[in-house]
């Protein structure tokens, strides 16, 4: 090939450039969440059907069904989070680990798709499960690869503004696709969104493998950043009531245990600055699973909404997240994970005491549908604002660490570990959230239930004032 450079040049692999470029790799990434997500939900409102028609369930188990293989699947991903992470880490690539996951998820559409037994639909929910942990916990890790901790707040929001379309659409597409095709719709739809995947997943090339190729490549986009710009990425302007510290505050003394060899991420866990972060996520995705669980139910009671119906509510809900997702990401990497946390946690506090305006005021009718819709939208805005800070604060410091201790994490970093932990605490929010809002609708009422939720939002709001850092210290003239 003309232009090839000699040794490994001659090798090069076929559409290097466009293949390593970054917008194909985070494409990737994308699309690969997307699937996840939009295959969880276009099976969703299938299920109930599943275990009534092929395997003849009673009509008044059937919620008790569904709700144990809703918990399959987020049991599982908790379960596998962890794992995935320590062998993307171990893997000198992302990509095998990438491709695994899928596997186990086009395993898992098959069995739905075809299974005729209630022990296949839940071996099914728990490849769903695994491939999750898997494209969760790698894809983080590979967009941290390919961006660099700069700005992982503007494309983690612009890609949660994406896939959330999918969360969004799913259930009503799965939904009208089962009602005018049946089966064969559905899972029509979901093999061709997997064979896209597929494709995307398996010609992608990491940087740090491009960078073999061609010299011009930068293996570690983070020291790339560093060099163009003439700034140090680990600079930060501290609050006042955090410590200034250097390199020393984090740089570990002392033989290690044996766990921590193993699983060296483990070593974080003295830092509360850390822990905060997984606090973080876990009551990000309880607000969310909440909503989830509530709105349906809720909505059913007031308005007499079908299924269908109740599921277009959350276009109110998601909307403001795809809008305002990447934006708030910017103001996360612009102006720190802090002032976002702090404002994003504040904010949903009285976003989420104003529902309790519903069961007291509103009454069946057009215009009532409009103002919940109009007080869901508000808790969208706040949604959207907490969706960065989790990830970017949990990057920031183990990146200190990473820094602090050449070699210690290994050639590929903590990033999946990082990303296996977030995602285990995550989950843990999605599985804790609808148990406990359910337990508390019923025996509280939908209003004093969000006020409950409220109060949580706003303690985290607090504690994120006192532990979250500070913001990165801009270059100048930016």
């Amino acid at each position: 090939m003309e232009g090839e450079e000699e040794g490994e040049g001659s090798n090069r692999p076929w559409g290097l450039y466009w293949r390593s470029n970054t917008s194909f790799i985070l494409s990737t990434v994308t699309v690969g969440m997307f699937t996840d997500l939009f295959l969880y939900g276009l099976v969703v409102p299938v299920l109930p059907f599943m275990l009534r028609d092929r395997l003849a369930i009673p009509e008044n188990e059937i919620q008790s069904y569904v709700s144990n293989l809703l918990a399959a699947y987020a049991g599982a991903s908790v379960v596998s989070s962890l794992p995935a992470g320590w062998i993307a880490d171990k893997l000198g690539s992302r990509q095998a680990p990438f491709l695994g996951g899928l596997g186990a998820l086009l395993a898992a559409t098959i069995m739905l798709a075809f299974g005729r037994k209630l022990v296949i639909l839940v071996i099914a929910r728990l490849l769903q499960g695994m491939s999750a942990a898997v494209v969760w916990t790698v894809g983080l890790a590979m967009v941290i690869d390919t961006v660099g901790p700069q700005d992982i707040g503007k494309v983690i929001g612009l890609i949660f503004s994406f896939i959330s379309i999918g969360g969004l659409m799913s259930p009503v597409i799965g939904g009208i696709l089962y009602e005018k095709t049946g089966y064969v719709g559905v899972f029509g739809i979901a093999s061709s969104l997997l064979g896209l995947d597929f494709l995307m997943r398996l010609v992608v090339i990491e940087k740090k493998t491009a960078a073999k190729f061609d010299n011009d490549i930068p293996s570690n986009p983070c020291d790339f950043w560093i060099r163009d710009e003439g700034v140090d990425a680990e600079a930060t302007e501290e609050d006042a009531l955090v410590p200034k510290s250097d390199d020393s505050t984090y740089k570990f003394r002392g033989e290690q245990s044996k766990a921590i060899q193993s699983l060296p991420i483990l070593a974080c866990f003295k830092d509360l600055r850390f822990l905060m972060t997984l606090l973080l996520a876990f009551v990000q995705a309880l607000l969310l699973s909440a909503f989830d669980a509530t709105v349906p139910t809720e909505a059913q009671s007031l308005f007499d909404f079908s299924s269908l119906e109740a599921g277009l509510l959350f276009i109110a809900l998601d909307m403001p997240y795809l809008v305002l997702g990447p934006l708030c990401g910017w103001a996360v990497d612009r102006y720190g994970t802090k002032l976002m946390a702090v404002m994003g946690f504040g904010y949903m506090a009285p976003a989420l005491v104003v529902l309790r305006l519903v069961p007291d005021e509103l009454v069946s009718g057009t215009r009532n549908v409009v103002f919940y819709c109009a007080l869901l939208a508000l808790n969208g805005i706040g949604l959207a604002a907490i969706s960065s800070p989790s990830i970017v604060e949990a990057s920031s410091v183990v990146q200190r660490y990473e820094k602090a201790n050449p070699g210690f994490f290994g050639e590929n970093g903590p990033y999946a570990q990082l990303y296996g932990f977030n995602s285990i605490f995550y989950n843990a929010g999605l599985a804790t959230g609808p148990i406990l809002a359910g337990y508390l609708k019923g025996s509280l009422g939908y209003g004093n239930m969000n006020l409950v939720f409220a109060v949580i939002s706003g303690i985290t709001a607090t504690l994120s004032f006192f532990i979250v850092g500070g913001k990165r210290k801009v270059p100048a003239g930016t």
